[in-house]
């Protein structure tokens, strides 16, 4: 018979196991603090504690009913891995395309997200970034209100769906990175709090009180954790996980939580012999993220650079409200600063903060940040999800897409990003509990009313159409101007593969001429310069030397002796 195995410390005499609707009993196990264990029949299983209602294992493979519903055993080694010869891929050197379950196509699955993938392929990508897909209440959600960590949000294709995916994505040669979510749960379907100490009011986050990672009964969350992130590596096969939100992961103990997580990964990689690897998401622009532990670090290998797409936005669209004023002042100069030294505040003044922010980042590690024009954060969180192609021109876009797609950083991007989606994408839920779903929808109204947004003209996360809105459309593509603009980003990645000066991740080597009030800007990338022109009218675009072949442009572009003539909003890749 199956042995079922829980940590319920806050248990105080009885907790029995309920299989099909009878229950059996588990006994406390005398060499594991706080763990209960038996056995019983096979079959849909819940945990009672001291005769309390039937919750959901907290380690559940699956959860065919919903977060809240009762747990079902998944035997990882019954799946059918394709044999094709799949052996990872290391993140350096790479490019990623991030993407949502529920909006990358109509029927939003994962089976449905295979179909695209030889797309993908066509672009040049090299990873899949999937964003969360633990289970979460509803059909629809960004997933960042996950709470069953070990298991899979059934309407997507549930752990089988996501292995048909990753094993799809692997014969076709790429890999696959999933975006984890370790600083909180959702509010909804999360019933950790009644087995154990999972959280503590020592430090409090966004979202309430922290995970516990440093009080009493942190060993086990910490374990928790570090089990769930293995099991998506080695069970699923995922070559990578982005963390998210990792400066909430509040710890105070000599070994920080990511460095153990990394140690863990590493032994990984070694035992299942493939590169796997770990992206940040943070907010302290501090290197010691991706420092090795040997040097105190916690070992990471990369991590998102949000100041590089607050530069480019700025200099892009002219914003500059909120977190974007302290790049708004003089744009170029912004895109300048991160490009040749990776953060644009590495200590310096944050008008934004009122402090001090920052600290300088290794010139020699430009691949140990992420950089992008889009992510889903970026769109999400604008009060109408639009994208930057709602009001740029094909021209503006694609002098975004040269800037990332040549600089020292891991370039990314998002869905339909890569045709100028005019689609939107915005923030859309589904609670099935009608007074959170309600809270929500006033607080989002609330925050957009303080910065001049009429409460009607914020899209109501709960509706339906919120997110159908958010949907990729399949035939743009196809139509112009998508057509030339998607032309475009397939050059740029082609060419950044067979040019390696132009991936070239040494921050040190890059050297930036620009003229802010003229709107032009000249990167240095060996013998390469990438030129795009920005401001109202023609430009003569120094070179420092005469020019040999316009490699490829978007927008008139002609070379004249040291100089490139660059009409408005084009841009040019130049060979001196």
């Amino acid at each position: 018979m199956p042995r079922y195995e829980v940590w319920a410390p806050y248990a105080d005499s009885r907790v029995t196991v309920e299989v099909q609707g009878t229950e059996h009993p588990l006994e406390r196990c005398a060499d594991r603090d706080g763990w209960w264990s038996g056995e019983a029949p096979g079959g849909d299983y819940a945990f009672r504690l001291d005769g309390g209602p039937p919750l959901p294992d907290p380690r559940s493979p699956r959860q065919p009913y919903g977060p809240d519903g009762p747990s079902r055993a998944v035997d990882h080694a019954a799946f059918r891995w394709s044999q094709s010869g799949w052996r990872g891929r290391p993140l350096p050197g790479s490019v990623l395309y991030e993407l949502h379950i529920g909006t990358f196509t109509a029927r939003g699955t994962f089976d449905a997200a295979a179909e695209h993938l030889d797309h993908l392929v066509e672009l040049g990508v090299d990873f899949v970034e999937l964003m969360p897909v633990c289970p979460f209440p509803g059909r629809h959600g960004w997933g960042y209100d996950g709470v069953s960590l070990w298991a899979v949000h059934e309407p997507y294709g549930g752990p089988e769906g996501l292995k048909r995916f990753v094993d799809a994505a692997h014969r076709k040669g790429l890999g696959v990175v999933l975006d984890v979510v370790h600083n909180h749960l959702g509010p909804s379907g999360n019933h950790l709090p009644a087995f154990g100490p999972y959280f503590t009011d020592r430090h409090h986050t966004p979202w309430g009180s922290a995970v516990n990672l440093d009080a009493p009964g942190s060993d086990e969350v910490r374990r928790y954790l570090i089990d769930s992130a293995l099991t998506w590596l080695r069970d699923y096969r995922i070559d990578g996980l982005r963390l998210d939100a990792v400066h909430a992961l509040a710890d105070d103990r000599a070994v920080h939580f990511l460095e153990e997580l990394s140690c863990e990964v590493d032994k990984l990689a070694v035992a299942v012999n493939r590169p796997l690897f770990l992206v940040a998401e943070s907010d302290i622009n501090t290197p010691r993220t991706t420092a090795a532990r040997e040097a105190g670090g916690h070992g990471l290998t990369a991590q998102w650079s949000d100041d590089f797409h607050h530069a480019l936005h700025c200099a892009l669209t002219g914003e500059s409200q909120g977190y974007y004023g302290d790049f708004a002042r003089e744009p170029l100069a912004a895109v300048a600063r991160t490009l040749t030294r990776g953060f644009f505040h590495d200590g310096t003044w944050s008008s934004f903060r009122g402090r001090h922010h920052g600290r300088p980042f290794p010139p020699d590690g430009g691949h140990r940040l992420l950089g992008y024009l889009q992510t889903h954060d970026q769109i999400g969180n604008r009060a109408l999800g639009d994208r930057v192609s709602a009001t740029l021109s094909a021209g503006r876009l694609a002098c975004g897409a040269a800037l990332v797609l040549t600089s020292p950083f891991t370039p990314m991007l998002f869905m339909g990003e890569e045709w100028g989606a005019a689609t939107p994408w915005q923030y859309f839920t589904d609670h099935t509990d009608p007074e959170l779903a309600e809270a929500v929808r006033q607080g989002r109204r609330r925050e957009f009313a303080e910065h001049g947004w009429a409460a009607e003209a914020v899209p109501d996360p709960q509706e339906p159409a919120t997110v159908l809105r958010s949907v990729l459309d399949w035939t743009e593509p196809q139509r112009e101007p998508h057509a030339e603009l998607l032309a475009w980003y397939r050059t740029l990645i082609r060419l950044r593969r067979e040019r390696p000066e132009l991936s070239d991740p040494i921050l040190g080597a890059v050297r930036v001429a620009f003229e802010e009030e003229a709107g032009w800007l000249v990167v240095h990338r060996g013998p390469y310069r990438v030129a795009v022109n920005l401001g109202p009218a023609e430009a003569a675009l120094p070179l420092e030397a005469a020019g040999r072949e316009v490699v490829a442009a978007f927008g008139a572009a002609a070379l004249e002796g040291t100089a490139l003539r660059l009409a408005p909003d084009a841009v040019a890749i130049v060979l001196v």
